[in-house]
């Protein structure tokens, strides 16, 4: 299994950051993708997988959240980044309307910048969205013609939103929000609606801690792992083997990102 979305730069994981690899590494999740979230998580993300080149790859980019510290003067550093063969995507990178930390106009031009690096660079996007559906679609269809390709990572959506997705060829991250009977029902309807050549997975650590974890952990600290429950879970939804869904979203990962067995 490969978890397509671990934030390792984490201050949650600063004790126990070799363990925690071994120890995902004994449930057979072998290869893991950090998250970059801002210029000098990027850096830290990249420096990881550096130590680690045979399980570890990274992102970097600068996550909505964030995109008010963002300036053109940033654009070289991340250039610079994304020209290592450690880094396989822009990003993480998009629209998130829902907590506003930056207002839409530094989101959309954060997101603009990193469209164009992955148009410059080749390498594919690594896409956050969050109650901004249309004007993220809108924004990404001026860059998807030159673009390799791209996840929408953490995906949370509805049928409707995945067919848009499917159509515009990118692929699906799917977390531990499909085993949160509260909030994952949506959920577990549209993965029926993603095809198994556009399914990945991820845990998306330390957050979205998979709710049906027995017996549930003391810590609420989501880790990688914990991604066979992910697995199970949308393995259970889609009624499919497990053993075909590992099998098939470990492909798409190396198709995607160009990430060598």
């Amino acid at each position: 299994m490969i978890d397509i979305g671990l934030n390792l730069t984490h201050d949650s994981f600063d004790h126990d950051r070799h363990e925690l690899l071994d120890h995902a590494a004994r449930v057979g999740v072998s290869h893991m993708l950090i998250t970059g979230s801002d210029l000098l998580h990027s850096r830290e993300a990249w420096q990881l997988a550096r130590k680690d080149p045979h399980r570890l790859r990274a992102t970097a980019g600068v996550h909505p959240h964030h995109a008010k510290d963002m300036t053109e003067s940033d654009l070289p550093a991340l250039r610079a980044l994304l020209a290592e063969p450690e880094v396989i995507a822009v990003g993480e990178c998009g629209l998130d309307y829902y907590r506003n930390f930056s207002t839409a106009d530094q989101q959309e031009q954060a997101f603009r910048w990193q469209l164009q690096l992955a148009v410059e660079t080749g390498k594919p996007v690594f896409l956050h969205e969050r109650d901004v559906h249309d004007a993220f679609v809108a924004i990404l269809n001026d860059y998807l013609p030159q673009i390799t390709g791209g996840v929408a990572h953490c995906f949370t959506g509805t049928v409707e939103q995945v067919r848009k997705y499917v159509e515009m060829g990118l692929y699906i991250g799917i977390t531990g929000w499909i085993c949160d009977e509260r909030r994952g029902q949506s959920l577990r309807e549209a993965v029926l609606d993603i095809p198994l050549d556009r399914l990945l997975i991820e845990t998306d650590a330390p957050y979205l801690i998979p709710r049906n974890l027995k017996p549930r952990p003391r810590s609420h600290r989501n880790e990688p792992m914990y991604l066979p429950v992910v697995l199970n879970e949308l393995a259970a939804c889609r009624n499919e083997s497990v053993e075909v869904l590992a099998t098939a979203t470990a492909t798409n990962t190396r198709k995607l990102f160009n990430w060598p067995d």
